[in-house]
């Protein structure tokens, strides 16, 4: 690659570099495409623009130190600046409901699940740039629309997911007897059990961990045929159904590791690397760390999708990641340029490899990326946007759903069943009114 030198001809004909090229493009040579692309593109950022952009706070070094990258070449292309803040999974929501409800403070949020939705009013249209990334990179899988789409407009582009697989060792899921990852509710309890008997414990968040705890809750509800509203946005979570997925998960809380109930996004990853805890799930950030920190734990490691329900559907909640333009930015043009060249892939699919299987993108021509298949413990990755719901279930994304997931209604109802802060019916009604004075609309 060197003495390589950009055609702006070449560079934008569909994607002409090829990836090995992109992977291992100097800063130099990201510039020249950069700037190339910037000539050529349909969105000219205003004189002078300045974007303050708030992300959630890497899990992979790699991810964001390619991340930055692109950032840096942008600005240096175009002359734009771009202030990035990083913050937890728990404070990105908070600070961007602030920013809308003043209008002051931040021009985009790279988010979290359904962010977007709980103030759809006050985000861009961005059909264009999501219609432009669709074309170019093999469109937009069902659940990138359902993430990114109200009212039959974008009203955020759905970067990518991670995953919230099944984290777990191989050798204390075979002593308790399981081979093959099992992929029935019934196996998996087993399994889960088993792990505990043998004094390797499976442990899976049940505090305000908005991506670990939402993610398998909303799974086990649904595996049993329970939902938090129905197709008509009725709330339907006091059922039948839901009772069963109470029990289901009280029968693996009991067998788990202690101290899940209090547990936030980063609680599992720190007692598996411990080696207190066996299986967990969660996104690969736990493989990649182990890689570098506990080899020994990454070569017993593997992953699985949790199992199917009880009618043989697979139903999960990945934590998408949404990123939004503020309507009231000063800089729209300068917004939606970053936004599409972000997902440009010339450097979406290197930045796709940097994070190693975390990001798992909803446009369908990057399940090509060789990542998924370079080490088959990250092929289960690779499938998330097909396998993906939003927080609504069969319902459309609106303002409520956001507010639902936002408000942990669906965990805080598992977490005082589990804990014994109330019994089944107790915690079905505290959820239903919870829910009603949500949906009351």
């Amino acid at each position: 690659m060197t003495g390589f030198t950009p055609d702006r001809r070449s560079l934008l004909k569909g994607g002409a570099i090829t990836l090995a090229a992109a992977a291992t493009m100097s800063a130099d040579q990201l510039l020249g495409y950069a700037k190339a692309w910037a000539q050529a593109s349909q969105w000219k950022p205003e004189p002078g623009a300045k974007i303050n952009l708030l992300r959630w706070k890497r899990f992979v070094e790699a991810e964001d130190v390619a991340f930055m990258k692109i950032v840096d070449a942008f600005q240096k292309a175009t002359g734009v600046t771009i202030t990035v803040s990083n913050e937890s999974y728990d404070d990105i929501q908070p600070k961007a409901s602030v920013a809308a409800n003043t209008g002051q403070g931040l021009d985009m949020v790279w988010g979290l699940y359904s962010l977007p939705f709980l103030f759809p009013t006050k985000c861009m249209d961005v059909t264009d740039v999501a219609d432009y990334l669709g074309k170019k990179n093999g469109g937009w899988a069902e659940s990138g629309k359902q993430y990114g789409m109200y009212n039959g407009k974008w009203i955020g582009v759905p970067v990518a997911a991670t995953g919230g697989l099944v984290n777990y060792r191989v050798a204390a899921a075979e002593k308790a007897g399981h081979k093959t990852f099992p992929n029935d509710l019934g196996g998996f309890a087993d399994l889960v059990k088993g792990m505990n008997k043998n004094g390797t414990p499976a442990g899976m968040a049940l505090g305000h961990a908005s991506g670990d705890a939402n993610g398998w809750v909303h799974w086990a509800l649904w595996a049993h045929g329970g939902k938090l509203i129905d197709k008509g946005n009725k709330v339907t979570i006091n059922s039948p159904e839901t009772a069963k997925s109470l029990e289901y998960v009280k029968g693996l809380y009991d067998n788990f590791i202690p101290g899940t109930a209090s547990w936030n996004d980063s609680s599992n990853n720190k007692a598996f690397l411990a080696g207190q805890l066996h299986l967990t799930t969660n996104g690969i950030s736990i493989y990649v760390t182990a890689k570098k920190e506990a080899p020994a734990i990454a070569e017993d490691m593997n992953h699985a999708h949790l199992p199917v329900g009880l009618d043989g559907k697979r139903r999960e909640l990945h934590l998408g990641f949404p990123i939004l333009i503020f309507s009231f930015t000063k800089f729209p043009q300068a917004c939606k340029a970053f936004t599409a060249f972000l997902m440009e892939p010339e450097q979406f699919n290197p930045w796709v490899e940097s994070a190693q299987g975390y990001l798992s993108p909803f446009q369908l021509a990057f399940e090509k990326n060789p990542i998924w298949t370079a080490d088959p413990k990250n092929t289960p990755y690779r499938d998330v946007a097909s396998t993906a719901t939003t927080p609504a279930g069969e319902a459309q994304m609106s303002e409520n759903a956001a507010a639902a997931i936002a408000d942990f209604v669906v965990v805080d109802m598992y977490a005082n069943y589990c804990t014994g802060r109330e019994d089944v019916k107790t915690a079905m009604s505290s959820a239903e009114r919870a829910a009603k004075r949500i949906f009351r609309g």
